[in-house]
């Protein structure tokens, strides 16, 4: 039974940026790990991203003393760089990434790609933000870490509950399908690829990860922020053009979203995300000079109108005039029921914090519209815009 498991492989890649420090410890303590616990064939790639300290030469050193670990060396930084080359030339069944702090617990790795080995999940991610993760970091790292993923969730329509923790892995097969459609080389990578999956309709398996902030980490969290809000952006305008599409392998062609949808929701994403950035930046204005829950209103209202229409002419290709007063009346009952959600946790916001600050409030308006955006687009596609009702009223 033990030589049937061992024919399977798996590869982890360890990117590295001037680690010479941390690289050996963490090498020989995941390499100890994955000989005794682990049931399957592993190797460990090092790759190094252009170091400029003795990384590259410690790795050199661990790849002759370890068995199953190799280095690679890239001249040239970048996270996604470094996993793009190691992963496209890969002959495992299983690549998978994680960080050389080994913030992330180990005996977590197995439920990680156990469902990939099998066939049963496509790619496979560790959260930090599921009910039962256990998780120590900084209050900084926390906040950036929540309102990042709510944004991708929200404005993006991402199902994947933690894009940044650095513990993820993929069928080979999947993996290298999907790459050559993922166009970033740094920090959002593994977002974009997320991205990409769930576009293609794949599955995505989660594990509830036990995580430890490293005080020395080298990550530097505003650059990395600000790398990926480019990302998203990057990845919005070319949804505008059309979904994506890319081959992938047989067994899951078939799990797509229902016809139209896999075409819909990145433009409704897009939309949305610009529509709540505006509904955001009338409220923060109106706020100043009127109460939250009628600068809320006013807000809503005003941008409703327009992402009505927007998504009339971009999401469902509704044009010209005909039915386009009915559709506002019709898109105003997704608009009531933003109203009643954002008034609502705007008033228990009020209650629960009598003296909230602006930013709470802004916060509260944040997570009572994304729970509104998904009502919204299930009404519109179901009900507003749906072709079927359209003929219907033709008849």
């Amino acid at each position: 039974m033990q030589t049937a498991l061992k024919t399977r492989l798996v590869e982890v890649v360890v990117p590295v940026y001037n680690e010479q420090r941390a690289l050996p410890v963490s090498i020989r303590r995941l390499h100890a790990y994955l000989t005794d616990t682990f049931p399957y064939g592993f190797r460990i790639t090092i790759a190094d991203n252009a170091s400029t300290d003795a990384t590259w030469e410690i790795a050199e050193r661990l790849e002759r003393e370890l068995p199953h670990v190799r280095a690679v060396r890239l001249e040239a930084k970048g996270r996604g760089r470094a996993l793009r080359r190691v992963w496209a030339a890969s002959d495992a069944d299983v690549v998978a990434y994680m960080d050389v702090d080994l913030s992330t617990g180990l005996d977590a790795f197995l439920p990680l790609v156990a469902p990939l080995l099998s066939g049963h999940s496509d790619l496979a991610i560790g959260t930090r933000l599921a009910r039962n993760a256990n998780v120590v970091r900084g209050p900084k790292r926390e906040l950036i870490s929540r309102a990042y993923n709510l944004l991708l969730r929200s404005a993006m329509g991402a199902g994947f509950s933690d894009a940044q923790c650095g513990f993820k892995a993929g069928r080979t097969e999947v993996v290298q399908a999907l790459l050559p459609a993922v166009e970033d080389e740094e920090w959002f990578f593994d977002t974009e690829l997320l991205l990409l999956a769930e576009g293609h309709g794949l599955r995505i398996h989660e594990v509830p990860v036990d995580w430890v902030d490293d005080p020395d980490s080298r990550v530097d969290i505003l650059r990395t922020t600000l790398e990926d809000l480019r990302g998203m952006a990057r990845v919005a305008r070319r949804a505008l053009s059309g979904p994506v599409r890319t081959p992938v392998p047989s067994r899951v062609r078939a799990a797509r979203l229902p016809g139209g949808m896999a075409r819909q929701l990145p433009r409704f994403a897009v939309i949305g995300a610009i529509s709540t950035a505006a509904h955001l930046a009338l409220f923060v204005a109106l706020r100043l000079v009127t109460p939250a829950v009628v600068a809320n209103a006013v807000a809503l209202v005003v941008t409703a109108v327009a992402n009505t229409a927007a998504n009339r002419r971009f999401t469902f290709g509704v044009t010209g005039r005909a039915g386009a007063l009915r559709h506002q009346l019709e898109g105003g009952l997704a608009l009531a029921v933003g109203l009643l959600l954002s008034t609502g946790g705007l008033a228990l916001l009020g209650r629960l914090v009598p003296d909230a600050s602006t930013a709470a409030e802004v916060t509260a308006v944040v997570v009572t519209n994304a729970l509104a955006t998904l009502v919204r687009f299930l009404l519109l596609r179901a009900w507003v815009f749906n072709p079927r009702r359209a003929k219907e009223t033709v008849r």
